[in-house]
């Protein structure tokens, strides 16, 4: 299973699949003082993490999307399309955050998101009025039925309570979706529940789901990915697609690996050992860093990377002792040894690439 580097050339345009792998919410960086948007930093970040492997997302909740104005997406997606096409990676998609207040506004923004480049469209429900919305499946499902139907490009969902005032789809929701939304690409679980999961991939990777229930566009099938790589594995084993994860902007070959020899391992089970011992150290550092949230990110990169910066305000930055634990804690450093070990670095600052 690769991640996302296949393509196919179609009338002089690039067909950019959507394919099973892991992906990267990209943070979005920005200049001392002024707050303007760092975009070297970014362009420099979107090229690493897509030359390991990983997919880029542009504005999601790590790219602080809420903290970013219509216009600033679509430059983002100019940029990060531009670095890409630049490397060489012009057949590596875009998956953009264009989840707004409104269903309107979401619509408009995905139709911007997509003449500026997006491939495939991330939307997650506002939680201004989640009192109203989450016990309201009919609202919910109106809401990503309404979008995928008007929005030019294939649309997943994403599924982050933490984030949208508590508003939890269920695997019904989804599931039904999936089924009655042809436009729909896929779900990001990023509530953590590998039940859902489980019960959600279970429906759409069946040959029936395929040949009942058709994508609209057939190069965007319908995935069912985490949002944290601490269930990569067990996810694996049943039928789920990967991962859109904030670790990946930290370590992306070492989750791109833990995602290669976990699904390897179910052909050859010699390999499972292996995939578990993976698992372990990914996840651990997974639990630690997520914990210290965009900042705590932020920081690593910086300290590994050389850039990284701080947050929007209010987003606090993280305190100079907190960094320094986070960096010091025993998850971090194995997965910093192990990084550098499958990436070929030697020294702090050398580019993985």
């Amino acid at each position: 299973m690769t991640a996302i580097v296949n393509g196919f050339a179609t009338n002089n345009k690039i067909s950019r699949t959507l394919r099973p792998g892991i992906y990267a919410p990209i943070p979005t960086f920005f200049l001392p003082e002024s707050e303007d948007l760092d975009l070297p930093s970014f362009e420099a970040h979107v090229t690493r993490v897509a030359k390991a492997g990983v997919g880029p997302l542009i504005a999601g909740s790590m790219g602080e999307a809420i903290h970013l104005s219509h216009a600033e997406r679509v430059i983002l997606i100019h940029a990060a399309r531009n670095a890409l096409d630049t490397a060489g990676l012009n057949i590596v998609p875009l998956i953009v955050g264009t989840g707004a207040g409104s269903t309107r506004e979401t619509i408009e923004l995905t139709k911007d998101a997509a003449e500026a480049g997006a491939d495939y469209a991330i939307v997650i429900a506002s939680g201004y009025f989640a009192g109203a919305l989450a016990g309201n499946k009919e609202a919910l499902k109106a809401f990503w039925t309404e979008i995928s139907e008007k929005s030019p490009i294939p649309v997943m969902i994403y599924n982050y309570p933490g984030a949208s005032g508590g508003i939890d789809l269920d695997s019904d929701i989804i599931s039904e979706l999936a089924l009655e939304c042809p436009n729909l690409c896929g779900v990001k679980l990023t509530c953590g529940n590998v039940g859902k999961l489980t019960r959600i991939a279970d429906v759409v990777s069946g040959s029936e789901f395929s040949s009942k229930y058709p994508r609209k566009n057939q190069s965007a099938p319908f995935l069912v990915l985490g949002g944290f790589t601490d269930f990569i594995t067990p996810s694996t084993y049943a039928n789920g697609h990967g991962a859109i994860t904030g670790l990946g902007n930290v370590a992306p070959y070492s989750i791109v690996k833990l995602l290669e020899i976990s699904v390897a391992s179910r052909q050859d089970s010699s390999l499972l050992p292996e995939a578990l011992h993976l698992q372990g150290i990914i996840g651990r550092a997974d639990f630690t860093i997520a914990k210290a949230s965009i900042s705590g990110t932020k920081y690593l990169l910086e300290k590994l990377y050389g850039y990284g910066g701080l947050p929007r305000k209010p987003l606090p930055p993280i305190s100079s002792d907190a960094a320094q634990a986070l960096w010091d804690h025993p998850h971090t450093q194995d997965l910093v040894r192990l990084e550098r070990e499958l990436s070929g670095k030697v020294n702090v600052h050398d580019p993985v690439c």
